[in-house]
């Protein structure tokens, strides 16, 4: 289950990887447009070129915001489907179509007579989304081999999953129709039990953010908050102007500073902390994953290179980053982040309609910069913590390979070598950060080989699976690996 879960963490990213654009797009846009419409500003008037530029690019960002649930259907049914084929991309977009059809609000209203429930209003969100996109991927992994009678010989194979997902989409909004509206309501509650607690409500939320990251579960919790799942759509609503100024980006704006200041002076930390004969060999490891925090707001090569080496520490970071979260919601500030929140969407997201204060995050984040140097390195000393540089010699470190050189193919071989060899290897696959191995045999993984090749850190989750913790650079070593195997 655990392993499920991981895998549709992992296709929510193909999705989610279509809002950076979102926001470059609409920030730009913002920056234009209501400089226009504010009357004569930089020489320019309202409905001047631009104003006509800005809100074409409102528009264009705009365009894939509102239709998150469609990206989901797909890119859920694609990231799940065992080869990622086109094929269950359609049949996630046919289950998707299926499903809000069935149960719109006039089809109700038709059906049972009377005024439909509001739920149904809210069919076409991305928790639908997810679940066509689950419902469109089974159907293509049971039934892509599908072999029917010469007569039928044409709907065999690929052309019968269609076939297959709506069919199997008409029985879901059949059960959909009754326990919706009783979801949707759980859900509502829910949402609005956090909004009631403010600013306690998004460090609460950020707290388990955190924590549910080295399981790569984090996402399914996002889509509650950011998304429309719980009627809050924090994300959408900033970015499209239909939120409530003060409120919408509450579950963003905690993001900032302690990914754009705080992990950054935990890495300084941990170099501080480090054995001096190994500061030299950790600098570039912390050096770019904070600069990568710092701007992009990608937090897990600073997070997974401690995590298991001290996971007490991470728990310790989850609790500041939740504190983090909660005073700075209390200020009258609010950001947000198309993608993370790093100091571009930070930028970006300042010109936006419902942006407020967002420049002070940068004071808020320099407080928060101290408090988590101070701690990490207190934590680090007096509990001898293992962290990055701090391990105990071994005689592969000479061996070690630093990702920040690009030697993609010498990784990728020493990887496949401690992973056990390629006929360990039952599968691979990987997301923004991570290898993700299905092995025959957990005997012949040898933990300290794979960490020789420079990578974060090596997780199982079950005694087939192995992770490993690359960093940003993932998909150059993924690719070099599937050329092996």
């Amino acid at each position: 289950m655990m392993k499920y879960f991981q895998r549709l963490g992992k296709s929510l990213m193909l999705p989610v990887a279509c809002l950076p654009v979102c926001g470059i797009l609409m920030g730009i846009g913002y920056i234009l447009a209501p400089a226009a419409m504010a009357g004569e500003v930089a020489g320019f008037t309202v409905g001047g070129i631009p104003y006509t530029i800005g809100l074409f690019l409102i528009k264009a960002g705009g365009a894939l915001i509102d239709n998150m649930a469609w990206l989901f259907a797909i890119g859920v049914a694609v990231g799940m489907s065992d080869d990622g084929d086109g094929t269950a991309g359609l049949a996630g977009l046919v289950s998707f179509l299926m499903i809000t059809t069935l149960l719109s609000s006039n089809v109700v209203a038709g059906l049972t007579g009377k005024e439909a429930n509001v739920a149904f209003s809210k069919i076409e969100n991305q928790f639908i989304g997810i679940l066509a996109g689950l419902i469109g991927s089974s159907c293509y992994n049971k039934f892509k081999g599908t072999k029917l009678p010469d007569a039928l010989s044409f709907f065999s194979g690929k052309r019968a999953v269609a076939i297959v997902t709506a069919t199997a989409s008409i029985a879901v909004s059949a059960v959909l129709f009754v326990i919706w509206p009783v979801v949707y309501g759980v859900l509502v509650a829910v949402g609005k039990t956090f909004l009631g607690w403010g600013a306690v409500g998004a460090g609460v939320y950020t707290f388990f953010n955190r924590l549910l990251i080295p399981f790569g579960l984090h996402h399914a919790l996002n889509s509650v908050f950011w998304f429309d799942v719980a009627d809050i759509n924090d994300l959408p609503n900033f970015w499209g102007n239909t939120g409530v100024f003060g409120e919408t980006g509450m579950y963003m704006t905690g993001f900032f500073p302690f990914m754009m200041f705080g992990l950054p002076a935990a890495c300084l930390a941990m170099y501080h902390t480090a054995k001096k004969g190994k500061k030299k060999e950790v600098y570039g490891l912390l050096a770019s994953a904070a600069f990568c925090s710092f701007f992009t707001g990608v937090t897990e090569p600073i997070e997974f290179s401690f995590m298991f080496l001290a996971p007490g520490l991470y728990v310790v970071h989850a609790l500041l980053a939740g504190i983090t979260a909660a005073i700075t919601v209390s200020f009258p500030i609010r950001g947000g982040f198309s993608f993370s929140g790093g100091a571009i969407d930070m930028v970006l997201s300042s010109f936006t309609p419902l942006a407020q204060n967002t420049w002070f995050l940068i004071p808020v984040g320099l407080a928060v910069a101290v408090i988590y140097y101070i701690v990490f390195r207190l934590v680090i000393s007096v509990f001898k913590l293992k962290t990055p540089g701090r391990e105990d010699d071994d005689v592969e470190a000479e061996k070690r390979v630093v990702l920040s050189n690009d030697n993609f193919t010498q990784v990728a071989a020493m990887i496949l070598e401690g992973i056990g060899g390629k006929a360990n290897v039952k599968s691979l696959d990987n997301c923004i950060t991570r290898l993700r191995f299905e092995i025959n045999d957990y005997t012949k993984v040898d933990e300290k080989k794979i960490k020789s090749a420079g990578v974060a850190g090596v997780m199982r989750p079950g005694k087939t699976s192995v992770q490993v913790i690359i960093g940003t650079k993932v998909q150059f070593v993924a690719d070099e690996m599937k050329k092996m195997l």
